[in-house]
């Protein structure tokens, strides 16, 4: 498969950049700049990412250029640019005309690839202390800020581009274009990556790389594990078998429903009931990477006990996508890992089984799409995403049966509440497809749960005082789940949610509603 390589020297925008491209239709990947393969025949192009860091500092970020220069299309965005001059002979220095948001853009060269169909003047978005004072050897420029003479330059012969902007965010009003120049013009790419071609391609790998072996995966209900699924069904057919875990942490009625739905897919589908197990393993425990790391434990340890009962099973299949990895890798000194995932990070150093993930490298968006494709009904591709942990990371703090009855009975009340709210004529998208306006709250909203906290308040009811704990309402809206925003709720639906859960579920006597975005909260509170 036809690709860019994205270098990724720990902006937090690096993503951002795989995004714009997917949208192109074009496929990439993002890798560390110091973890990435060696490039082969499918690599078209490769871009390096913004940084935090400084091109001058001693320990900073570095690639060997003399591998990609003149040997692919490259393009350097912020650092990336800075990098490329530095590199090249050029010099870059802190300066007194730093550039921090939105900048006037002049394209000092029109003829330039990379700049083929920009206006002459454009807003772009900068974030750099640093800057290009003299360009590397064989430079020359093809646009300017008021401020910054070199914001992007270009090499003589040879295809090396760099721009010292961010193309990749939304504040810039051209940067798809620019981005568009460079991998369908400059790379060559023809834009075909969708999700139909991602479906004939990857059950023809997975096809190549499994064999007659057979494989197990994880179902959860969720978008990933389903889609997951039914792809490798198609792959290999009766060689799947998927397994359910009832962890004891899902939704009110949440394993039966599940298991029923399944079924009706005509997916292999064995139900595993090990909830006892993990409420015992994660009794005592507050702190939430080590319940994460509990339940990747017991999640595991569940499927290989499984595998023991179904001859020549070779592989673990599980349903995670691009955020996951994105989200737990980081890079040591940089960027911080946001967090583990149960799908990539507390895992055993010794497993019976491969891993195989087919949505390895597809953002949330992507995946639905593809599941589209596939043909999966829309009521389960428009569920919200729910994480891999469950409940226990809505809990904060210790894990109870106590407490895990009053979250799924506030839950199921909010849930049920967005699903039976008609917002039509509101003008609120659909969260899954925003080429649709959404009927109701439910499919309006990315991600919505309940969050259990671990203070008490105090309250009254009838006659009596109480002293019971809130409750937080979480809603947000999001394309791919790396960045988010609150949703703004009708304020007689919050209302009316309230008093529900407050009349009906014992142990709550207040709620309140997070009103935090992504970043610099996560969507889950833990």
């Amino acid at each position: 498969m036809n690709k860019i390589l994205i270098l990724d020297f720990g902006s937090q925008v690096t993503q951002l950049i795989g995004r714009r491209l997917r949208e192109l239709n074009v496929y990439c990947e993002i890798y560390p700049y110091n973890k990435y393969p060696v490039p082969d025949a499918s690599v078209r192009g490769i871009i390096l990412s913004g940084s935090p860091c400084s091109v001058r500092d001693a320990n900073a970020p570095k690639v060997d250029l003399d591998l990609l220069r003149g040997k692919f299309p490259l393009l350097g965005i912020c650092y990336g640019a800075q990098y490329i001059a530095h590199s090249g002979g050029g010099r870059v220095e802190g300066s007194v005309a730093r550039e921090y948001g939105r900048a006037m853009l002049y394209v000092v060269r029109p003829d330039s690839p990379l700049m083929s169909g920009v206006s002459p003047h454009s807003q772009v978005w900068m974030s750099h202390g640093d800057t290009i004072s003299r360009l590397p050897e064989g430079a020359q420029v093809i646009a300017s800020t008021q401020d910054v003479p070199n914001a992007a330059f270009e090499i003589a012969g040879e295809p090396t581009y760099a721009v010292q902007f961010h193309p990749e965010v939304f504040h810039t009003a051209e940067g798809a274009k620019i981005l568009a120049n460079f991998a369908l013009g400059i790379c060559g790419l023809k834009g075909d990556w969708t999700p139909a071609s991602f479906v004939e391609t990857t059950v023809r790998e997975l096809r190549g790389r499994i064999g007659d072996d057979k494989v197990i995966l994880g179902l959860s209900g969720g978008v990933d594990s389903t889609v997951a699924g039914v792809l490798l069904n198609r792959a290999i057919g009766h060689n799947l078998t998927c397994i359910f875990v009832g962890n004891g942490l899902l939704r009110k009625g949440e394993y039966e429903s599940v298991l029923e739905s399944y079924r009706d897919m005509g997916l292999n589908v064995i139900g595993a009931d090990a909830s006892r197990e993990f409420l015992s393993a994660l009794a005592g425990v507050e702190e939430p990477e080590a319940k994460r790391k509990v339940i990747g434990r017991l999640f595991v340890e569940t499927f290989d006990k499984y595998a023991r009962q179904i001859e020549n099973v070779r592989w673990l299949a599980q349903g995670t996508i691009y955020p996951d990895v994105i989200e737990s890798a980081g890079i040591p000194g940089i960027a911080s890992k946001i967090k583990s995932h149960h799908n990539v990070g507390g895992l055993p150093e010794e497993m019976h089984l491969g891993i195989v993930e087919p949505l390895r490298m597809l953002f949330k968006d992507e995946v639905r799409r593809v599941g589209r494709a596939l043909g999966i009904k829309e009521e389960l591709i428009g569920r919200h995403p729910f994480p891999g942990p469950s409940l226990a990371i809505r809990i904060v703090g210790e894990v109870t049966e106590e407490k895990l009855r009053v979250l799924r009975d506030a839950d199921d009340i909010y849930i049920r509440a967005l699903r039976a709210y008609d917002c039509t004529g509101m003008g609120f998208p659909r969260a899954s497809d925003p080429r649709e306006m959404a009927t109701n709250l439910y499919d309006a909203i990315w991600q919505a749960g309940v969050i259990l906290l671990p203070v008490r308040s105090v309250g009254v009811m009838g006659d009596e005082r109480t002293y019971e704990n809130p409750v937080a309402l979480r809603a947000v809206v999001s394309t791919d789940g790396m960045t988010a925003d609150w949703f703004r709720f009708p304020y007689d639906f919050l209302a009316d949610v309230s008093n529900e859960i407050i009349n009906k579920v014992r142990g709550v006597n207040r709620v309140v509603y997070d009103i935090s975005s992504k970043p610099p909260a996560t969507i889950e509170w833990e």
